[in-house]
């Protein structure tokens, strides 16, 4: 069996700080791994502390709970929906399906 691509994406401090809080808030492992495009098993190397000992983001730091790729596939059929009506001049419409989108996108899902 052959192995996937290689992402090309790594985490930096910043990101296992984020990663420890966003555990320490209860998110899901695979949550976690997928809001950074990493794979599950860089997140249990940051829980364990391979990345050294550093302390968890502060909770107002940290991105929406929930699994990432569902909030961005709901903010781009919005978006979609968006330009169509900025084209077709109704641009309060617009605004409007924009503000409920990220406020839905920054909502807490579990």
């Amino acid at each position: 069996m052959s192995r996937g691509k290689i992402s090309g994406y790594s985490l930096t401090k910043d990101d296992v700080k984020m990663v420890l809080g966003m555990d320490a808030r209860g998110d899901r492992n695979h949550d976690i791994a997928a809001w950074f495009g990493v794979n599950q098993g860089r997140i249990a190397e940051a829980k364990s502390g391979e990345y050294g000992t550093l302390e968890a983001a502060d909770p107002s730091q940290l991105p929406p709970a929930g699994a990432p790729g569902v909030k961005g596939r709901r903010l781009h059929e919005t978006v979609l929906k968006t330009i169509g009506h900025l084209v077709d001049g109704d641009h309060d419409k617009a605004l409007n399906l924009l503000n409920n989108a990220i406020t839905k996108f920054n909502s807490h899902e579990q």
